[in-house]
């Protein structure tokens, strides 16, 4: 492992910064550096972050990936990972999105949690995330990979910010203890229908939240109160194409769409 910022993460978070901005992916980060460590991609992460701040980015909170059997073996990783998220990169429901904005672009459905208080300890339960949850968002997360043809492995997304690029969330719900493991969902593109419930995340979404902290925890950090969490994917994600309306419908949570802009559409403005 590279000790601390080093030349080489500070070199791989600005090619990353450019791909997201000029939309040309890189080569994989794992082929071209095969000794890097996940504390070589987190680094990476963290200096993409300071970049996106430095721009004028705000925090706004976090997000766990390969949380579902789906994930994982669609993506081929065995382990969860995370990502930040920025004010900027979350959107109202029915949010219109412009192709152009993406390399490569898919979409998953999720269960976000509004966390009301700090959490930070290397102990945190789910029952201590649910103490400390005062709202829930149906919510669809947009997957962009900046690795040429998604070709990723463990550390390629973890740099890459989780592959993440922005998320969608329904109207809040105000968490009243009802029982997220038994919520269902019905996630629709066209003529792509997915079910699923929350036990598909980590048997219980809020187990997920307290795995991101206890994550969190080993680099000295955590959740923030006020912070929006993305708690992971409850079916395998789909190809986001253009034209397309995306639906995540849970059980009791209500539902949250986007659509995907017509290139035609963009060409006549």
């Amino acid at each position: 492992m590279l000790h601390g910022p080093h030349a080489v993460h500070e070199q791989i978070a600005g090619e990353l910064w450019n791909a997201k901005n000029e939309r040309k992916p890189i080569p994989p980060i794992s082929a071209r550096y095969p000794y890097f460590t996940a504390q070589d991609a987190y680094i990476v992460q963290r200096e993409l972050r300071a970049l996106e701040h430095k721009d004028g980015a705000v925090h706004a909170g976090y997000k766990i990936g390969a949380t579902s059997v789906a994930i994982q073996e669609m993506f081929g990783v065995d382990e969860p990972d995370f990502g930040f998220l920025t004010e900027g990169m979350l959107l109202a429901d029915g949010a219109s999105l412009d192709p152009e904005r993406f390399i490569s672009p898919k979409v998953e459905g999720e269960i976000a949690f509004r966390i009301g208080a700090d959490l930070s300890d290397p102990r945190t339960t789910a029952a201590d995330v649910l103490a400390a949850t005062t709202e829930l968002f149906p919510a669809l997360e947009v997957l962009d990979s900046r690795i040429e043809n998604w070709d990723i492995a463990w550390v390629d997304t973890v740099a890459d910010n989780a592959s993440s690029a922005m998320a969608v969330l329904g109207k809040g719900v105000p968490f009243d203890g009802r029982d997220l493991a038994a919520e269902t969902m019905v996630f629709e593109s066209g003529e792509s229908v997915l079910t699923a419930n929350g036990s598909a995340v980590m048997g219980h979404p809020a187990e997920s939240v307290a795995c991101l902290v206890r994550i969190l925890a080993s680099f000295g950090a955590g959740i923030g109160a006020g912070d929006v969490v993305l708690a992971g994917s409850l079916a395998a994600a789909i190809d986001l194409e253009p034209g397309a309306t995306v639906r995540a419908s849970f059980g009791s949570l209500g539902s949250v769409s986007l659509s995907m802009r017509n290139t035609c559409e963009i060409e006549r403005r």
